[in-house]
Formats: C-alpha cells, structure tokens, sequence
C-alpha cells in the first residue's frame, strides 16, 4: 500500500506478486482497491480484473466501485456499465464512480438518469453531478441543481462543488447565487486557498465586479501564475487598463514568472492608442525576458489594438510578420479596423479573403458589409446579402444577460421570445417618447429615466 499511496506502482506490483508466489499470501478486497487504483492501462486493468473474478472478490462493493471508476477513466464505459448492473450490493460510492464516468464521456443525460435514481445521494454524489453539467457546458443545469442542494439542509458544500458552481455562475452570469457561494465561505471560514481564491477572482471579474475580485486577490496568501493571470486579464477586459499594468509590474518584482496567458492580460490591457508603445515593449519582452514565444493569440491582442487605433497599415505589416498563418479572427479585427477608419480598398481585400478563409462564418460577410456601406456602395451590400442567403450562412446574433430574483434572463437584438418581450417593448417606447430631445446634461433626464425604470418594474411583476 506504501508503495501505491507514494507513486511507485511497478514496486507495489512486484511486492504483491512476491507476496502470492513466495510467501503464498492472497489479497483481500482492500489489497485489490489499491491495486485498480495503481493500474495505468487498460491491459493491467484487464489482468487485476481477472484476478478478481478468480479469487471472487467481484461481489465486494468496494472493489466493484474501484473497478468502475478506473474503466470509466479510461474511456471503457461500457465495461464500467457492465461491472455496475452485475453488482448485487450497489453503494452510493458504486453510483457516484459511474455518474462521473459518464459526465468524463460526455454522456451527461445518461448521468443525470442515473443519478435520478440513487436511492442515497452525499455530497460527493452531488459534487460528482455538478462537476459534470459544468465540465460539459451546461451550466444553467447546474445552476438548477446547486438550488435544489441548497433547500437541503443536512448537506454541506466542499470546496470542489463551490469552485464548479463559481465556474457556472461566471459563465452564465448568475451573479446572486455566486454571491451566496461567497458569503457561505466567509460564514464556513474556507478561506481564500489557491483554487477557491481563483475560482471567485475568476467569477467576479466575468460578471463585471472587479473591485470586488482585487479585494479577493489581496486577501489571498498564496498566489500562483494562475491567480495573477486571472486578475490581470479581468482587470483588463473591465476595463482597468492601468491598474492591470501596475498589478503586472509588480508580478515581474515579486510574483511568480509570467506565462502565455499572463501577457494575454497584459496585452489586452494595451488597448489604447496611447499605449502603443507600452505594448510593443510588452511585445518584446515577452520571449527575449521571459522566454515565452508569441502564439496567435498574442499576434491577435497586438493586431487588434493597432487596427481599432487606426494604425492599419502597421496591423498589416504585423500580421505579414507572422510565422504562422493568421486566422479568422485576426482577418476580422483588420477588417474591422478597415471600416472604422476608412481603408475600403484594403478593407475590401481583408473581406473578400476572410470569406474565401471561413466561408460559412457571418461575421466576413457583415463587415465586408458594413464596408461598403460606408462608402455608398449598396449593389455590393445587396450582392453580400444574397451571397449569404445562397450559402445559406446564418448571422449569429450576440445576445445579453440580467439576472432578476436568481433568474437569468437572456436577450437577442429584436428578440420576441422573451415572456415578457411586450411589457419590456412599452418600456423601451416609453422610454424613446421620454427623452425625445432631452440631452444628457438636462436635469430632468435622470426623472424621466427613473420614472420608466420604476414603470420597467412595475410591467414585469404585474
């Protein structure tokens, strides 16, 4: 067991086949859980399962659970379903070991089905369920379900459910319930640790707090490359662009070494045309200091500040600088650039080869587009128009979010579908009619929009 508990499998094995042949001991069911824990392929896996059914050990709960979780890591989930409906004595441990497998392979609805059906649920269980909505993308699913946990008041939250559910509220910006997660670590004393630390930094900068997530961050004792890069990136997408740079600066006098994704942060944060120097500098540094080379995600952060800055015949020259072919995005952010600053010759160039590079993708075709617009050019609008209804390309709507009374309500440009689409239309015409030739300095905008806002209020909840 030694052996296994510290990472040298190859010695525990020759013991245990020392012990059986020399010394003509056999394992029991605590032996074989520690030998399936220490197999490291399938082909072993396949040889200790045998040894099991030999010395008939397959009806111990313990080790069939063993069983099922190292197949199901290893991708054998049918073989983990098999071992699950032959055991006769299925524990909370046999179920939670399959519900994971199946989340692992993406079988999510098969896990929910299962896990539906535990007779007993810990929060392991629960943590294993979680764990899986989110890992999968679905994390509205496990919002629902982290409320159902809650009105259940024998069960405590460990750290990895609230790092899962942090991950889900950030992603699908339910703040309040992120909020609770907070205050429930304060009232538990979790503490700020590496992961849950992170985890809330994380969160709060996605749903646009990030003087909350710095708070976090200093109350933070350990910090890795990690924490730092989350902070530093959140700081820069909200906005916070200087404190973002100084926040780097002293990374580089006391933090740890920063990574590829420290100077996407970094880089972002440069997103200013007074700040072109500052990001060439970083640029620079980057693999002559730290050693870390420029992927494409870096070239895209550089590319877009210089395009949107109006500086686009520099984007060019960066992007034809480029050691690997520039993608889809970095075309768009200088097709971009193109339009907003009236480059239509090239911009038109940039549009036509993003189309040729993603064919089925809108955004080419609504910048190219807009490109034209700007410069009168309506046949060619009309030509793009009908090229996408041919190629049958669909224009991805952006969408938004506000979370009311713990319900996040999602939002398209000219959505219909929302329950409340009609009351929130009088709303926004009341509003229209409202402030029709006030400017935002009269005094009596901040009345008319307070009184709406009351009304928006008042429409919803009628």
């Amino acid at each position: 067991m030694g052996f296994f508990q510290n990472s040298l499998p190859h010695k525990g094995f020759a013991l245990f086949a020392e012990m059986r042949h020399f010394y003509y001991v056999e394992p029991n069911n605590r032996t074989f859980t520690y030998l399936v824990k220490a197999c490291d392929s399938v082909c072993v896996l396949d040889q200790v399962y045998g040894l099991v059914l030999k010395l008939g050990h397959d009806c111990d709960v313990y080790v069939v659970s063993s069983l099922i979780s190292r197949y199901a890591k290893f991708g054998r989930i049918c073989v983990a379903s098999r071992l699950f409906d032959e055991c006769s004595n299925k524990n909370v441990v046999c179920y939670t070991s399959l519900v994971t497998g199946y989340c692992n392979d993406g079988l999510v609805c098969e896990a929910r089905e299962l896990f539906d059906k535990m007779p007993d649920r810990n929060e392991v269980s629960y943590s294993a369920m979680v764990s899986g909505y989110v890992s999968n993308g679905y994390f509205n699913e496990a919002v629902e379900l982290f409320r159902d946990i809650k009105n259940r008041d024998s069960l405590k939250f460990n750290e990895a459910i609230l790092v899962s559910m942090l991950n889900a509220c950030a992603s699908v910006g339910a703040f309040e319930e992120g909020k609770w997660i907070h205050a429930y670590i304060k009232e538990n004393k979790f503490g700020y640790g590496l992961v849950l630390g992170t985890a809330l930094i994380d969160f709060y900068v996605k749903c646009g707090y990030a003087d909350v997530a710095l708070e976090v961050f200093n109350k933070m004792s350990c910090k890795d490359v990690t924490t730092w890069s989350s902070i530093i990136l959140g700081l820069a997408v909200n906005g916070e662009n200087d404190m973002a740079l100084d926040l780097f600066r002293e990374m580089e006098i006391k933090g740890p070494k920063p990574n590829a994704i420290t100077f996407i942060g970094v880089l972002s944060a440069c997103n200013h045309k007074r700040l072109v120097n500052e990001v060439w500098r970083v640029f620079g540094r980057m693999s002559k200091i730290y050693g870390v080379f420029p992927v494409i995600e870096h070239y895209g952060c550089v590319v877009d500040l210089l395009a949107r800055g109006g500086l686009v015949r520099e984007a060019e020259v960066l992007i034809k600088s480029m050691p690997m072919e520039p993608d889809g995005a970095i075309w768009c952010s200088l097709l971009n650039g193109c339009q907003i600053h009236g480059f239509v010759e090239l911009g038109e160039w940039v549009g036509k080869h993003l189309i040729e590079l993603q064919p089925q993708h809108s955004g080419g075709y609504v910048l190219l587009s807009n490109v034209y617009a700007s410069k009168g050019s309506w046949e060619n609008v009309m030509k793009i128009r009908k090229t996408m209804e041919e190629r049958r390309v669909v224009a991805i709507s952006a969408w938004s979010f506000i979370e009311i009374d713990s319900l996040v309500h999602k939002f398209v440009a000219n959505d219909k579908y929302h329950p409340y689409s009609t009351e929130i239309y009088k709303v926004l015409e009341l509003l229209r009619i409202s402030t029709c030739g006030f400017s935002l300095a009269d005094s009596a905008f901040g009345t008319t929009v307070q009184a709406s806002t009351y009304y928006l209020g008042a429409e919803l909840y009628r």
